[in-house]
């Protein structure tokens, strides 16, 4: 965005173009500041003058990516629910010198060690606060291990936050409604991961994490659609490294399977998995049904009654 602005005394070092203290309007000869990039350009030759300017028409702010229309502050870290205290607490540094770089007299730093023990007290004054930390701290790490996004880390902290306001958690494991959060979440967000996965990441059992998913499912009547067998095939291609036509058969092929109404009622997974051994006979590629089953998170024994079933379905059909 480039702004109309009065600048004295300005002048290009490289075709001596200068501005006047009157106002240019995207003339030739006007150095114009682009207050996106916080630059001071000259319009005749492109040469950037200045790179740190201050723009004090309008809050400090900031955007990345297709996030241009969104205001984002810098008057510190961004707010978020997958903080305990929702991004908004005060930080006490620890360090023993003020804003010039002089050391504290000793009266000073007694006083500031106080206030950093009070102000880690109140932190930590509530149970639920105490509940947030672990939880949280938990999640990030799963973030890192099943590579989410941070729309489904933010899905994930509401849907906790939500059941400990309900009381949900109460008697049961952060790892285990965590993890149900979490599935949850890519399930509304529409990201293929599985239960076993996330129960994987979170070092518990699947059997404990589907319990936890069904009750939170009831209690904050969580409705999650069915994941994109385009995506579960996408994800199973790109595991056991299949080469391009592969996929796009199996695409072709899942396209079928679903006009015609076969997948109904079939784990998204399972289907894709099938749908693309299928594929693998049909293109001639190394693949057995191990590899593929593996790579899918189902067992062979699923591929293997899904194959049968849906060879014959589609064989009725033609």
């Amino acid at each position: 965005m480039i702004m109309k602005n009065e600048i004295t005394g300005v002048a290009c070092p490289i075709c001596n173009s200068n501005h006047s203290s009157r106002r240019e309007y995207y003339t030739a000869s006007a150095i114009i500041t682009d207050v996106e990039l916080g630059e001071i350009i000259c319009s005749k030759c492109g040469t950037v003058i200045n790179d740190r300017i201050e723009d004090n028409t309008r809050p400090d702010s900031r955007t990345f990516g297709n996030e241009r229309d969104y205001n984002k502050s810098r008057l510190g870290p961004p707010t978020s629910v997958a903080y305990h205290d929702l991004g908004l607490s005060t930080t006490i540094g620890r360090t023993d010198k003020d804003a010039s770089g002089h050391k504290l007299d000793s009266a000073t730093y007694t006083k500031m060690q106080r206030l950093r023990t009070w102000n880690q007290r109140t932190l930590l004054y509530k149970a639920t606060d105490r509940n947030l930390i672990i939880a949280f701290h938990k999640l990030f790490a799963l973030k890192d291990k099943l590579r989410l996004t941070d729309a489904v880390v933010e899905k994930a902290a509401y849907t906790y936050r939500k059941a400990q306001q309900r009381g949900i958690i109460r008697g049961r494991t952060i790892d285990s409604i965590l993890g149900a959060a979490v599935y949850a979440a890519c399930r509304e967000l529409g990201i293929p991961k599985t239960l076993n996965e996330v129960a994987h990441a979170s070092s518990i059992r699947e059997k404990r994490i589907s319990k936890a998913y069904r009750i939170l499912s009831i209690e904050l009547a969580i409705s999650t659609p069915m994941l994109d067998p385009m995506k579960c095939i996408v994800k199973v291609a790109n595991k056991i490294s299949l080469n391009e036509r592969t996929k796009r058969k199996a695409i072709a092929i899942m396209n079928t399977v679903t006009e015609r109404e076969i997948s109904a009622g079939k784990d998204p997974m399972g289907m894709a998995a099938t749908v693309i051994y299928l594929s693998c006979l049909g293109t001639g590629e190394n693949k057995t049904q191990v590899d593929i089953a593996k790579a899918a998170g189902v067992t062979e024994v699923t591929v293997r009654n899904r194959f049968k079933d849906l060879k014959n379905k589609l064989e009725l059909s033609n």
